[in-house]
């Protein structure tokens, strides 16, 4: 089994209505993950607002979620920051709290040649030594990871050791799949995107980190559980399942509040509060959101 493997939600940041770290909701849905089955949980991923958080929020939440985590499941930590120094300084932190692993994204606003791309990488897996992640979204940081520079990365860097590949092009997670996995066939992937999942298993996956798992576990546990147990119509059934839920990251952009009021309505108290410059929903989306978890059936 590899080291990171299965269902791994990106753990929203709980906030208090005035922007604090709210550490007893917080804790709230981690217990309520673990006990649904998962089989990680990703801190301060996309979904987790790092990228309007301060640092010292960031190493906040780190390192109560590991303590409270307690090593039940593996917890990643994403520290990726627009610069090199920046994100070494985050990693360094989350491997002293006791990270499993962390998640690096690309720097972000200005693009980088492909060498500088890979310095960066390469930097931050030198500087730290403990398992390294790429986390490839070119839709927000304009620029992608393309299988050569994965490749090139693995072989540079022994503790680089997977990637979630958020992309639409599902022939893209192929492609690294195929390629990296010539040099280091332990290169561990997973989708970003929820309906991609069950593609991604028949590839050869090692799991998703996908948001709807942070509010309907049962369904997403499920389809990776029937997977592994070769109960196909199943997999099937709670693929669509997934498909069906989708919508729900229309409602708002970012869809921060969204997951949260999703969060909330299947039965957990939380605050739904989130950070500037994202907004509390609307009356309007709050209603579309029970809507769709409604005809879901998981309300």
């Amino acid at each position: 089994m590899s080291l990171l493997h299965g269902i791994i939600p990106p753990v929203p940041t709980i906030l208090t209505s005035d922007f604090h770290f709210d550490r007893t909701g917080q804790a709230r849905l981690l217990d309520r993950l673990i006990a649904s089955g998962v089989n990680g949980v990703l801190m301060l991923g996309s979904g987790g607002e790092f990228c309007h958080l301060s640092a010292e929020m960031r190493c906040e939440v780190t390192e109560f979620a590991i303590s409270h985590v307690a090593g039940r499941v593996p917890v990643l930590v994403g520290i990726g920051a627009p610069g090199t120094l920046e994100t070494i300084d985050l990693g360094r932190h989350a491997q002293k709290a006791g990270a499993t692993a962390v998640l690096v994204v690309n720097p972000y606003y200005v693009h980088l040649s492909e060498r500088n791309l890979r310095l960066h990488y390469e930097q931050v897996a030198h500087a730290l030594d403990l398992p390294v992640m790429i986390y490839n979204f070119p839709a927000l940081t304009g620029q992608d990871m393309s299988a050569e520079t994965v490749t090139a990365l693995t072989r540079a860097c022994e503790n680089i050791v997977g990637m979630k590949d958020t992309v639409p092009e599902i022939a893209h997670t192929r492609q690294i799949l195929l390629e990296v996995r010539q040099a280091r066939p332990d290169f561990m992937v997973f989708p970003g995107f929820d309906e991609q999942i069950l593609t991604g298993l028949a590839l050869g996956v090692n799991g998703a980190i996908p948001a709807i798992s942070n509010f309907a576990p049962q369904i997403v546990c499920g389809l990776y559980a029937a997977w592994q147990a070769g109960d196909f119509p199943k997999a099937v059934a709670m693929h669509r399942a997934i498909a069906a839920l989708a919508p729900i990251y229309d409602i708002e952009t970012p869809f921060f509040a969204v997951i949260k009021e999703a969060i909330r309505l299947t039965g957990l108290d939380i605050s739904t509060a989130v950070m500037p410059p994202a907004r509390p929903l609307s009356p309007e989306a709050r209603a579309q959101v029970s809507q769709i978890l409604k005809a879901a059936h998981l309300l």
